[in-house]
């Protein structure tokens, strides 16, 4: 019986043995499709849509649909309180969205009043804008947090009055006929370059009180917020994706 296993295990070896020895590199080769190549102009990717660079809010309008109440000066969109929020003209998905910001370097307030914006994805779900530099506030409500659902796992922010930058991967809710979510939106950022939420599965809309449900919704304006404090933006970009494919 033992001569025998060991004969039948000698037959599979060398079956193995000659089956890769028959394969050729070429058969596990993928050519097509073939990435389309993206080339850079002042780090920004040539698919993406240019927002914000400095030189007029073209691709921007207030929540009636008016010109934005917000100024521009040296290249520098900054938030003028009370004018209300601005909003993309474009509606987005699936996207890849990267932000520049700056608290201002005067500091007044504290926790939530101080350096307070928002960026929300689908006009709905918010990556908390806020100086966070030596300044305690909830911790799913700081810089960086997915607001009032998920606390950053680390605190990147930088002091105020320096540049600080968001990239965000934002996948888009699905919903059926009715109205109920079949997909869930998830998020995954970078503040400074550093990981701080990875493919979270977000709860709903942001939601200030109370908990986050979901509405239905199709693509959307991406939202800057006016909370009342004068906070910079520049270099702002968009690429569009299609992530659950």
């Amino acid at each position: 019986m033992n001569t025998m296993k060991s004969a039948l295990v000698l037959v599979f070896l060398l079956a193995a043995q000659l089956t890769f020895a028959q394969t050729k590199p070429e058969e596990t080769e993928v050519w097509e499709p073939e990435p389309e190549k993206v080339t850079f102009n002042n780090g920004v990717p040539s698919d993406a849509m240019i927002l914000f660079n400095g030189e007029g809010l073209s691709a921007w309008e207030s929540e009636s649909g008016d010109t934005p109440g917000w100024t521009v000066s040296d290249g520098v969109l900054t938030v003028k309180p009370q004018t209300g929020v601005i909003q993309t003209k474009e509606k987005f998905g699936d996207v890849q969205l990267h932000v520049e910001w700056r608290s201002p370097t005067e500091i007044t307030g504290e926790g939530q009043g101080r350096g307070n914006s928002g960026v929300f994805l689908s006009g709905r779900y918010e990556v908390q804008v806020l100086d966070s530099y030596n300044n305690r506030t909830y911790s799913n409500g700081q810089a960086s947090s997915i607001y009032k659902q998920y606390i950053p796992y680390v605190n990147a922010t930088k002091a105020p009055g320096e540049w600080q930058v968001y990239d965000i991967i934002f996948v888009a809710p699905e919903f059926d006929d009715a109205g109920n979510v079949t997909e869930p939106a998830r998020i995954t950022v970078f503040h400074n370059g550093v990981l701080v939420q990875y493919d979270r599965e977000l709860k709903g809309t942001t939601a200030y009180i109370g908990q986050p449900e979901y509405e239905a919704h199709g693509d959307s304006p991406l939202v800057l917020q006016d909370h009342g404090n004068p906070v910079s933006y520049r270099n702002i970009w968009v690429r569009k994706l299609d992530l659950r494919e």
